[in-house]
């Protein structure tokens, strides 16, 4: 009853939805390095499930730690040297990756799920040996609310870089996750290859900005769960990518919010949430829903009965 009373008063509606970004400057700052994060990882992830590369970014999310655990070794736990040491480690399982794939006949995803194990598994190790139980907690779980102004504006700078990258290259990313053959056999072979490579690195770019907002385990889950979801949506990419910045966002904001009144982690809170609308678009969804393919099916059955 206290809840339904606080759903239908406009003062109990303000305090659960508005009052605690209003009134304490963590949650503003949370709520903007989330919304950040959401701008890029919406046509980052579409573009991954378009290319069945879901795995990939799961494996370069892994492979921050190693990089990672060593900056936080040499400077302690500091914005700056935890995602310079995450960069260089996941750029070197990326271009390992796919340097196995190129020259042997093992599979870009093969590589990536053997060198992203072996990468978690060694900052995991180099953690635990420095004694940094909690620190290797906030680098697996993140810690979006501990964000502060410096993290912030690094944040909104490396996220606009990455739209205006993507802005650029668009159109070659587009071409490459829909028609890579067509792309790679004629005169845009050049471009396709560069554009790949600008995939990589875009994700690899993102990962790092999100290390410490929502650590190396719950933000493949912000990056990959709203464009799974938006996929049963819409069968045309720009309304993907706009299903994709709905959920996010929507699971940023109401992830925070259960995590300031509810006392719970709020990377996971957030990831959840996002799970909730993946799986609610997988029963729902319009475009191959399974309640829709159900009804279809039972259509068909109709129509062909004599």
């Amino acid at each position: 009853m206290d809840a339904m009373n606080t759903l239908t008063d406009p003062a109990g509606l303000h305090a659960l939805l508005v009052q605690p970004f209003a009134d304490y400057g963590f949650m503003r700052r949370a709520l903007l390095a989330t919304l950040a994060l959401v701008l890029t990882a919406a046509p980052l992830g579409c573009l991954l499930v378009l290319r069945r590369m879901s795995l990939v970014g799961e494996a370069i999310a892994h492979a921050l730690l190693p990089g990672a655990a060593v900056g936080h070794a040499l400077a302690g736990l500091t914005l700056w040297a935890m995602a310079a040491g995450g960069l260089v480690a996941a750029a070197l399982v990326a271009t390992v990756a796919g340097l196995a794939s190129r020259h042997t006949t093992q599979h870009e995803d093969a590589g990536f799920s053997a060198f992203y194990l072996i990468a978690l598994a060694a900052g995991v190790l180099l953690m635990a040996r420095g004694g940094g139980g909690p620190d290797l907690l906030h680098l697996l779980f993140g810690s979006v609310l501990a964000v502060d102004a410096t993290a912030l504006i690094a944040l909104a700078a490396l996220s606009s870089l990455m739209l205006l990258a993507l802005a650029v290259g668009w159109r070659v990313l587009v071409y490459d996750s829909l028609d890579a053959a067509f792309l790679r056999g004629g005169p845009g072979a050049g471009a396709a290859r560069w554009g790949h490579a600008l995939l990589l690195a875009l994700l690899v770019l993102h990962l790092v900005g999100a290390l410490q907002a929502l650590g190396a385990l719950m933000a493949i889950g912000q990056l990959m769960l709203p464009a799974l979801a938006a996929r049963f949506w819409s069968r045309s990419l720009p309304g993907m990518v706009l299903g994709a910045w709905a959920i996010g966002a929507l699971a940023g904001v109401g992830g925070l919010l259960l995590s300031f009144h509810a006392e719970l982690p709020s990377g996971p809170a957030i990831v959840c949430l996002a799970g909730l609308a993946y799986v609610g678009s997988l029963l729902f969804g319009r475009v191959d829903g399974v309640w829709r393919w159900r009804m279809a099916a039972q259509s068909a059955t109709v129509a062909v009965r004599p």
